[in-house]
């Protein structure tokens, strides 16, 4: 693996999201999401991803060495924690009994952490490096969003797998844009995370109007922050060619 990285990382990367899709999709199919062979491989995969950023010193430029410095003008990521408790303001309803439960919730909690690692990590900072940030930025949030039609070959409807492409997508911009504004992939991780795992709880009863508002309020406050995030806070060192940041129109203080 070391190898490929270094070789092309934009390969690296597609290979990692290949194995993730592959392999987990095929456990997901075959034995659920409530199942411990679906945690079990979750937690190897991810044991994996970690082992190869920290073993070849590549914590600080995938966003792991720390929480983010610029908080303050990241607005304290207000907005992000909002998104991510939109799924529980149909009420809770777990999917699945114990142990069932336990085995999802703590799949869902590393579904956050290795997929922000493979689309804000190794496939977004493969693409800064080799493409124009806006193009990087667009092309790992869509690509992000559209993984998600995989799901309907688990099992999932299509009109549910259509949404939670269009969730995602709009999920993905975000998440992408506080990596590159904040510098740090953990405010990512953790709203993902949460995201993923107040879904196994929440009530799939909410009417369709209510679906509706919030789908709409989550697109609203995404492309709001995301506005803000490109014109109002400066881009740190790690993620700018050169090393060097760049002027923001109206730089904003920790």
């Amino acid at each position: 693996m070391k190898n490929l990285y270094k070789k092309s990382e934009l390969t690296f990367a597609i290979l990692w999201i290949l194995i993730y899709t592959a392999g987990m999709g095929t456990l997901k199919s075959q034995f659920g999401l409530d199942s411990p062979w679906q945690m079990l491989g979750l937690i190897v995969l991810s044991a994996a991803m970690f082992l190869f950023v920290n073993r070849n010193d590549l914590m600080e430029k995938y966003g792991l060495a720390g929480w983010a410095k610029n908080r303050g003008a990241m607005l304290w990521f207000i907005p992000l924690w909002l998104l991510s408790c939109m799924n529980l303001f149909s009420g809770f309803s777990p999917d699945y009994p114990m142990p069932g439960l336990i085995y999802a919730a703590v799949s869902m909690t590393l579904v956050g952490f290795v997929e922000e690692l493979l689309f804000r990590g190794f496939l977004f900072k493969a693409l800064l490096k080799n493409a124009h940030v806006k193009a990087a930025i667009i092309i790992s949030s869509i690509t992000f969003g559209l993984g998600h039609i995989l799901n309907l070959f688990t099992g999932q409807a299509l009109m549910e797998t259509l949404n939670q492409v269009v969730f995602a997508v709009a999920a993905g911009f975000v998440f992408t844009f506080v990596f590159y504004k904040s510098g740090s992939l953990w405010p990512g991780i953790l709203a993902h995370s949460f995201i993923d795992v107040s879904s196994v709880f929440a009530s799939d009863e909410g009417s369709q109007l209510l679906n509706t508002i919030l789908h709409i309020v989550f697109i609203v406050v995404s492309v709001a922050y995301c506005l803000y995030l490109a014109k109002r806070v400066e881009t740190p060192s790690i993620h700018r060619p050169d090393g060097r940041k760049e002027a923001a129109s109206s730089p904003q203080k920790p």
